[in-house]
Formats: C-alpha cells, structure tokens, sequence
C-alpha cells in the first residue's frame, strides 16, 4: 500500500487543529481506560487514602450525570474546540428560533462513528449554540456506563455530557422555566456500525422511548440532521450476517458499546489512522414538532407523534440535500 504523507510546509494553524482533534480521539478512544489504570494505580500505591476518598465522592455524587450533570463554561469555551471545529469545518445552521420558555428534545441524526457534530455543537461553545439559541442549555446524552469510570467521569460531565437514562432525560423535560435541551442521538451505538461514507440509513423505526417520554413532559421534538456525519470515516464491510457483523452485534448486545472497525488518516500520512478526514460537518436544526403534555401517553399517542418525528426529519434532509452535495435521488432510508 502506497502511503501518503503530509508535505513539511503546512501551516501551523492546520498543525494545531489536528491536535485538537487527536486529543479529542484520544478522550474518546483511551482517556478512559487510562482513568481507570489510574485509579486501580492509586489503589495500590501509597496514596490509597487519595483513592478511598475519591471513592467516597464517588458514592455521594452518584446521582449527578442523572441530575443535569456539572459542566465547566470555562471547558466549552476553551479555545482548543476553535481549532477541533476549524479542522472539519463544523457548522450549526439553525433554521427558526427556538422559544427558551420551553424544554426540548433534539434528535440527532445519524450517529457517525464518534459523534463529531454531536459533541462538537452541543459540548462546546466553538459553534456559536449560545449565541444562535439564547436562554437554552445543551446536553448530549451519553451511555450511563462511562459515568461509572473514575475520573473520566468528571471530565466528560464538564462538557455537558449527561447519562443516557429515563430518569436523566426526565430531569432536563421536568424543568419548571424550560430552556433545556437533551441532545439524543436516536440511532444509538448500533447505528455506528452502519456509518460509512454515503450511507443515509437510519435506526429509527423501533425507537420510540424518547417520544414516549416527549408527550409525558410536553417537550417540544426537533429533528437535527448533520450533513457530513457519514463521511469522516471508512469502515470495515460489515453486512448483515457476515461473522464480523454477528461479532460486532453480540459484543454490543453484551457491553452495550458499539465496536466499528472504521479507520481515517493519521497524523503525518494521509493513508491510515484513528483520525477523522477533513470533510465538512453541517449540522441543520429543524422546526420544533409541538407536542400537547399527555401524562399517560397511549401506544396510538406514541406513534402518531413518532410518524409525525419521521416526517419533520425527512423534511429537514429533503430541504436541505442540494446544498451539501447530496445528489437529488438520495433519501433517508429508516430502518
């Protein structure tokens, strides 16, 4: 295999946003791993005591990631997310605004490999969502087991990262002066596995829990779709019953954590590597979908709303295709 390698010349601001995005692939990879080698260390050492009452924080703080988490402003807007949004570009393009007086869910779409527009827009400031939607906060939710990791934990709760779990979303819909919004990646680990350049398949059809618990709130349903999210990785062919996709299934079904085997570009070459390439990522809020609080919702309630969701989602890609070039015979296929 020929290799490709980055010429000696390149700016150093290009330098600098490949950095930040490889520590962002590094946090998202092995920073946890290596928090959990960190503590079993501090453990062993001489400085148990230090672990014991880490554990003991541990315990008394167990109720946050479910509870709006606790983020750092100073962590979203810290300027190495400039450069992380300036490697792709990463854009938000908002389409009507949003009433803060509300509490939202927005549902993102698709999932990609690492949930680059997910984080990217709602976990840091560098695209602007503070200044394009006054008065709301963001939170991406994320899969309750890493809010377990020791350290990790806390670090990931400073973005704005919050556990996935029922009672989690229920929090951010249950607040009395609205403004919040749980950013939910629909597809979940499973999509990822689907996620390779072109693809427009989406993992939708059967999930329904987040509209569910839309109607017990009154929370206002936006679709979002991220133009691009497909296209930063390659990855292995995986089709359905081929052995590497039944692997890939049982080890999600076992851990709860999809495994795609995608690969980028690296650092100094173009060939291979864990980084994403540099393909533009525009991520498109749509119109908010009303939704009449209904405390106990019927399974009719539920899929009209649902059927109602899929149609504001195709809306969005259908609108807005031809200016991220997505050829005219291209369209969202739910599965």
């Amino acid at each position: 295999m020929k290799i490709l390698f980055a010429p000696l010349n390149i700016p150093l601001r290009r330098r600098l946003q490949t950095a930040a995005v490889l520590q962002w692939v590094f946090s998202f990879l092995a920073l946890a791993q290596c928090c959990l080698a960190g503590y079993v260390l501090l453990c062993v050492s001489d400085w148990w005591v230090l672990a014991a009452l880490y554990a003991g924080w541990l315990y008394l703080d167990r109720d946050t990631p479910t509870s709006g988490g606790r983020r750092s402003e100073w962590l979203r807007n810290c300027s190495v997310w400039k450069h992380f949004r300036d490697y792709f570009p990463l854009n938000l393009i908002k389409t009507v605004d949003l009433d803060p007086g509300s509490n939202y869910i927005f549902g993102f779409h698709p999932h990609g490999v690492l949930v680059a527009g997910g984080f990217g827009n709602f976990c840091t400031e560098a695209s602007g969502f503070t200044s394009l939607f006054p008065g709301m906060t963001p939170y991406l939710l994320m899969l309750p087991f890493w809010f377990r990791v020791p350290f990790f934990r806390d670090y990931i709760m400073c973005g704005g990262l919050v556990s996935s779990e029922k009672a989690s979303l229920s929090y951010l819909l249950s607040a009395p002066r609205g403004g919040n919004v749980a950013v939910v990646a629909i597809g979940g680990a499973p999509e990822a596995l689907d996620a390779r350049p072109g693809a427009l398949t989406l993992q939708i059809l059967h999930r329904k829990g987040f509209i569910k618990l839309a109607l017990k709130h009154g929370a206002q349903l936006v679709p979002v779709f991220s133009f691009g999210e497909n296209e930063l990785f390659d990855q292995m062919t995986n089709p359905a019953g081929s052995p590497l996709r039944w692997l890939q299934d049982h080890l999600q079904r076992l851990m709860g954590v999809a495994l795609p085997m995608f690969t980028g570009r690296g650092v100094f070459q173009y060939s291979f590597g864990l980084l994403p390439y540099r393909e533009p990522i525009h991520t498109v809020v749509g119109r908010p979908i009303p939704v009449v609080q209904t405390p106990s919702p019927t399974k009719d309630d539920i899929d009209c709303l649902h059927s109602l969701y899929l149609e504001g989602l195709t809306t969005v890609f259908e609108d807005n295709k031809d200016n991220y070039g997505i050829a005219p015979d291209k369209h969202l296929h739910f599965i």
